[in-house]
């Protein structure tokens, strides 16, 4: 796929991986809109990269969703939709009764993934509508195996996956010219992964591994571990299982 003139709509774009993005569609002569719920970094990022378009709003809200769609029509509408908005909520033991279990659930639920599908109800004909067209949906090395200490997020992140998967097959039945990306990254280091001491991607490296896949038309992209992690888990599933859950968070999770 060329991104060379297309214009592409980030969301989560004021900062980590989002905004590293923005940056990178630049250099390859995209236009960049972001979003995001957060003002204040939305401007940040605009002093940063003069030359992006911002629009607050919530990927959990309706209404926001709307308003958001209406606003990109104003501009001449998009290209490309990355959804790479996502929330993580602290760890908790799913064998010790706890409310916030249920609310961390529906909380992530609907940001990282039925706040996707509400986005693509809304951008799917203009999208249609494009000589060239593209949805990238970022899910996560944890959609592979599960973590113990991120088990709504890993949830979410799964069920985002089964449903790029099954977007990209309804689309090439319809004869659609949209392609549709899953990124899979591995931990990244970002505000969300900040007080996590494992081996972390930059930000930097992980949009180049997606932007050369895009431009290869490479359907599913796995960065950095997450391509390891593939390759043991289907030979060796309890060891990729181990990998990612090491008995030193058990007792964390007793807390």
């Amino acid at each position: 796929m060329d991104i060379k003139g297309k214009t592409i709509l980030i969301t989560g774009g004021g900062s980590g991986i989002g905004l590293e993005s923005a940056k990178q569609f630049l250099d390859e002569g995209a236009k960049v809109i972001i979003t995001g719920r957060n003002q204040a970094k939305l401007e940040a990022a605009k002093k940063l990269l003069p030359s992006i378009t911002i629009i607050k709003s919530d990927v959990e809200n309706q209404e926001d969703a709307i308003s958001l769609f209406d606003h990109v029509v104003s501009l001449g509408g998009i290209d490309i939709l990355y959804n790479n908005a996502g929330v993580g909520s602290p760890a908790l033991n799913l064998g010790i009764a706890n409310d916030q279990i249920l609310n961390n659930a529906i909380y992530e639920m609907n940001v990282n993934y039925f706040g996707v599908i509400r986005l693509n109800n809304l951008f799917i004909e203009m999208l249609k509508s494009r000589k060239e067209a593209a949805i990238i949906n970022t899910t996560s090395i944890l959609s592979i195996v599960p973590a113990l200490e991120e088990p709504t997020y890993a949830a979410t992140k799964t069920a985002l996956s089964f449903y790029t998967r099954t977007l990209r097959k309804n689309l090439e039945i319809l004869g659609s010219n949209v392609k549709v990306f899953e990124l899979l990254p591995p931990l990244v280091a970002t505000e969300m992964t900040a007080n996590r001491n494992d081996k972390k991607m930059t930000p930097e490296q992980l949009v180049k591994t997606l932007i050369l896949g895009i431009k290869k038309d490479k359907f599913t992209i796995r960065a950095g571990d997450a391509k390891l992690l593939y390759m043991v888990n289907r030979f060796f599933p309890q060891l990729a299982f181990n990998l990612v859950n090491p008995k030193k968070i058990y007792a964390s999770l007793k807390q």
